[in-house]
């Protein structure tokens, strides 16, 4: 499989939206799109959370009808085009005001990994982009260069620094981070890191430094939390991570030996054969990440390919930290 349908497995990374880079800063375009019946307004809260149905099980926009009337004074961020419905973004930072629009629609709000878990691929995708669009803007109030009040351009993809002596332009950031499965001979490496309890394993994870190659970072951060050293790495897929702004990049990769010494991030490293996998995991003796992350992804490609079995089979948890849900 390449990496390009890898990579549509990956949660929130099916998203097929025409954005409109090129038009967004044209406001009569932009002013035509926000007043016409087609358009569809995802409303985010303070905390992230994203407005949906009674029953949590899609998203619940707002038709144009139900934005004039119920937040009509927010500032829209454009999204894009998809199904003939234009997608934008309400950010409300008045938690009691997003609560009423809740109680008048007999609706609720949910969190992403809820999201992630069981919504329809289009949507979750749709509420990963327009949140990490949303912490950007909460984040980037003020000129880095000089400290001034941004202006939010371009239907809210850009913030301009109103100081006319800088006029400094800001855009998105997305932070890349790497995330690998290490093999040696039949066994793979994962880590557990402190904030983890015990049995509650993962893949390894870090983000790129300036000046570094992705190849570089993975070799960096397996031998930094793990002392293990990297003979050589393969792109597997990415996946957007909004929590607040990164993408991982998924690899796999071949150790030189099997010695670990465990660094400061973790708490514990350990190869795993398929057999110790499956044995740990019938015993729920093992925990493995949630389906919504790609290091899910990358463990089920190794024991896919060690062992013949699919991951899906076996696994008996969906696991959540505390207050992340």
């Amino acid at each position: 499989m390449s990496s390009h349908l890898r990579s549509r497995n990956n949660t929130f990374a099916t998203l097929e939206l025409e954005r409109f880079g090129e038009q967004r800063g044209d406001a009569a375009w932009l002013n035509a799109r926000v007043f016409s019946a087609q358009a569809r307004f995802l409303v985010l809260r303070d905390d992230g959370r994203v407005l949906v149905t009674a029953d949590r099980s899609r998203l619940r926009e707002l038709d144009l009808d139900e934005r004039t009337r119920l937040a009509g004074d927010c500032e829209p961020t454009y999204l894009g085009e998809a199904n003939g419905s234009d997608h934008f973004l309400l950010r409300l930072a008045d938690t009691a005001h997003a609560d009423g629009i809740a109680a008048e629609l007999s609706a609720q709000f949910a969190p992403l990994r809820h999201a992630g878990r069981t919504w329809p691929a289009f949507e979750a995708g749709l509420f990963a982009y327009a949140l990490g669009l949303a912490n950007w803007q909460a984040r980037t109030r003020f000129c880095s260069n000089c400290a001034a009040p941004l202006m939010l351009e371009a239907a809210g993809h850009r913030g301009k620094c109103t100081n006319p002596q800088c006029g400094m332009e800001h855009f998105p950031r997305t932070d890349p981070a790497i995330i690998v499965i290490v093999e040696y001979r039949d066994a793979c490496l994962l880590g557990r890191g402190p904030r983890l309890p015990p049995g509650r394993f993962t893949t390894l994870a870090g983000f790129v430094e300036p000046g570094e190659t992705l190849e570089d970072c993975v070799r960096r951060e397996v031998f930094e939390e793990a002392g293990v050293r990297v003979a050589g790495c393969d792109y597997h897929s990415s996946q957007p991570w909004p929590f607040p702004a990164s993408i991982m990049l998924g690899f796999t990769a071949q150790a030189e030996d099997p010695r670990i010494e465990v660094g400061p991030e973790l708490a514990e490293a350990r190869w795993f054969t398929a057999d110790q996998m499956l044995a740990g995991l019938a015993a729920r003796e093992l925990v493995l990440p949630p389906r919504v992350s790609v290091a899910y992804r990358l463990i089920e490609h190794w024991l896919r390919k060690a062992s013949g079995i699919a991951l899906d089979s076996v696994v008996n948890d969906e696991p959540f930290l505390p207050g992340r849900d």
